[in-house]
Formats: structure tokens, sequence, C-alpha cells
């Protein structure tokens, strides 16, 4: 199996646009963006896992494989993916989809996409995905290395949304803050 690093590494340099970090997210921001969950936050869905290193953090806080869904677009992850989490579900679909494919209510929705940098319409269809999966008190967790919220006050103000800013998480190249977003 291709190391983490060197699969990055390999879809950065063939799909700069597309991964749009200049590392994988490092265990402390995982660990950050996992937080809270446990073998009892009920379903599970992460949009753009990558390589799976959140995945690999939300299944070390207890979540069952059974109860994690995974949207990932690039072929190169999708395969890199399954091999390495059995009995996780992995769908290479775009996130917009889960609204087709979950069919349960989920508690949290994991995003490691890169919200900022897509269109407004995309990023929306996304968020706009991704609660009308969540369960009424579920959360929405995204991460920016900007200095302000990964969506512009007009969405969170549209769609409803309150918004939690954590720590900034230093131990990441570059260093990035997690917010959770939930229905006001």
């Amino acid at each position: 199996m291709t190391s983490d690093l060197a699969l990055f590494r390999r879809r950065l340099m063939q799909n700069p646009r597309q991964i749009s970090a200049i590392a994988p997210s490092s265990r402390a921001l995982a660990r950050a963006m996992t937080l809270g969950l446990g073998p009892n936050s009920g379903p599970v869905v992460e949009f753009g896992p990558g390589t799976g290193r959140f995945t690999e953090a939300i299944l070390a806080r207890g979540v069952p494989p059974e109860n994690l869904a995974l949207f990932e677009l690039d072929e190169e992850f999708v395969a890199h993916l399954r091999q390495k989490f059995p009995g996780v579900t992995v769908h290479r679909r775009p996130a917009q989809d889960a609204v087709e494919l979950v069919k349960d209510r989920v508690g949290v929705v994991i995003s490691g996409l890169p919200l900022l940098s897509m269109p407004p319409d995309v990023r929306e269809g996304i968020v706009s995905a991704a609660f009308a999966i969540l369960a009424p008190r579920g959360r929405f967790v995204q991460f920016t290395y900007g200095p302000r919220a990964p969506l512009p006050p007009e969405t969170i103000t549209a769609l409803g949304l309150t918004v939690n800013k954590g720590n900034k998480v230093w131990a990441n190249l570059p260093p990035a803050t997690v917010y959770r977003f939930r229905r006001s």
C-alpha cells in the first residue's frame, strides 16, 4: 500500500486545484476536528477525506466503521480509503449527493473540503447538503487556514446557523482553526 504522504504528494502534483492543501492534515488537527465523537455519536459523515487522517481519528474515537460514510471525488483516494478502512462506506461522489445516499439522520458531518476556495454556489450546496442530513441537534465541523470562518457571514445568516470557533491548531501545516456550525 502506498504511504499516505506519497499518495497525497502524487495527487497534489497531478491535481493541485482539487487537493488545495500543501500538506496532509496533522494528527493534532484530526483530534481537534473529531472532538466530542464517541461510540454513541450515531452515524457520522465525512466530506473530502483525502488520505483518511480524519477518518482514522473518527474511528479512534470509537465510532464504529459501519456508522461512518465518506464522500470523496478523487479515484485514487477512494481506492486507498476502501483498502485502508474496511467496513467504512466510501462513496466516489460529491458531498452534495449525501442527500440522496444517506438515509439516516447523522450526528456530525466532518469536512476536510476547501470551502473558501470553491465558488459560492458549490460551497452553499455542500453546506446545505450537510444540514439536510444532520439530525436537528447535529453539527457541521469545518476547518480553515484563514483568519475568518470558513463560511461568509451572509451564508451563515441565510442558512440560519450559529458558529463556534475553536482554538487554532498550531501543529498543522499551515496552522488551522476548527469551526463547529449548528442550526440556530
